[in-house]
């Protein structure tokens, strides 16, 4: 069995003396672990850093067996994000969700290009926040989790649209939340392509995809608890602002 793709590391752990097991999220074979020899070498660690993009050969004897990788470097993206600790947080983040989230080996092609670019964002342009937002948005969706935001719920308006149903995911507008407004959730205008991003509204949008995150995606998955690294990145996005 062998197969060649490339895809961006998302975490590697040590195996054996010299050997690491990483995990690569791949553009055509989703995320697909293997065995790297060799990885702890003067070469090949400068290489398995959280992040990279790798073109990546996969082998094994069998289709099911964890199989062993061969990597070539094709970008590293340390230097952007590694002398920041928001950036940081925020890769970390990225990749424990899509850790948690996606089934492995399952091919997610659009969340893959999605995911490709906001990794090329992070550390490199001021309106990367805004981008991350908008890939939990995205990672929900993918999964058949996504948010309706095109009208209000309750009366099919498209303007003034500012909350969003906690139970349902669809927009609500201000005139149509009435007394219940504070039982809903803030809809930044940031996700309504609607002025500029200012940090309040991406803390409101972080509450609003974490609420979603919580309830829908991971309640799915059994109702384990989202990964710490996600909450560590608001948490830091918070002291920041």
């Amino acid at each position: 069995m062998e197969w060649r793709d490339q895809g961006v590391l998302q975490a590697v752990r040590k195996h054996g003396e010299n050997s690491a097991i990483i995990e690569v999220f791949t553009a055509e074979h989703g995320r697909h672990a293997g065995v790297v020899r060799g990885a702890s070498s003067r070469k090949m660690a400068p290489v398995l850093q959280p992040g990279a993009q790798l073109a990546v050969t996969w082998r094994a004897r069998l289709a099911d067996h964890l199989g062993s990788y061969t990597v070539e470097p094709l970008r590293s993206r340390a230097a952007a994000v590694m002398a920041d600790r928001l950036t940081l947080s925020a890769l970390n983040s990225i990749c424990a969700l899509l850790a948690f989230a996606l089934p492995e080996r399952e091919a997610h092609p659009l969340l893959y290009q999605r995911s490709v670019t906001l990794f090329d964002l992070l550390g490199n342009t001021e309106g990367w926040p805004l981008a991350y937002l908008r890939w939990e948005l995205a990672l929900l969706e993918d999964l058949g989790f996504g948010l309706d935001l095109r009208r209000c719920a309750v009366n099919g308006s498209r303007d003034d649209l500012a909350y969003v149903s906690p139970k349902s995911g669809r927009a609500v507008s201000a005139e149509g939340a009435g007394e219940w407004a504070d039982r809903l959730l803030p809809l930044p205008l940031c996700l309504l392509g609607q002025g500029p991003a200012p940090d309040s509204e991406i803390i409101d949008g972080l509450r609003l995809t974490g609420h979603f995150l919580t309830h829908w995606l991971a309640y799915s998955l059994g109702n384990k608890p989202l990964p710490a690294a996600r909450q560590r990145f608001v948490d830091a996005y918070v002291r920041h602002t």
